[in-house]
């Protein structure tokens, strides 16, 4: 019932791209929402990007990652996406994929279910 299964991950220079994926058709609790985020060593989980999943698919994005990331989502296969353009150094982390039946304040981590995580190292 609680499966998100995050893939797509991997090393790449600085100004590559990596487009991730997360399947979750066998995720069925209430979705409201849907995310991506990242944490990297030593320092604290932070949103990257969010779908509304109920209403009108808006999407929400980090300003560090404005213009250079986006998310999407298949509806027909539920999966998640996070296309990465321009990637830069400061974007290695562990990227997350979440899900939470809450609207609301889409950065707040707490209110979310998560995937295991795929690690992305961009090398300058």
């Amino acid at each position: 019932q609680g499966q998100l299964v995050e893939s797509g991950g991997g090393s790449v220079q600085a100004g590559g791209s990596l487009k991730l994926s997360c399947a979750h058709s066998r995720y069925t609790y209430s979705t409201y929402t849907m995310a991506w985020f990242r944490q990297a060593p030593g320092k604290q989980r932070e949103g990257v990007a969010a779908i509304s999943v109920l209403d009108d698919g808006s999407t929400y994005y980090a300003d560090s990652v404005k213009g250079r990331f986006t998310i999407s989502r298949d509806n027909n296969e539920k999966i998640l996406f996070l296309q990465m353009n321009s990637l830069k150094p400061e974007d290695t982390a562990v990227y997350y994929c979440a899900a939470s039946p809450y609207s609301g304040n889409w950065r707040l981590a707490s209110k979310y279910n998560w995937g295991q995580g795929t690690q992305v190292t961009v090398s300058s």
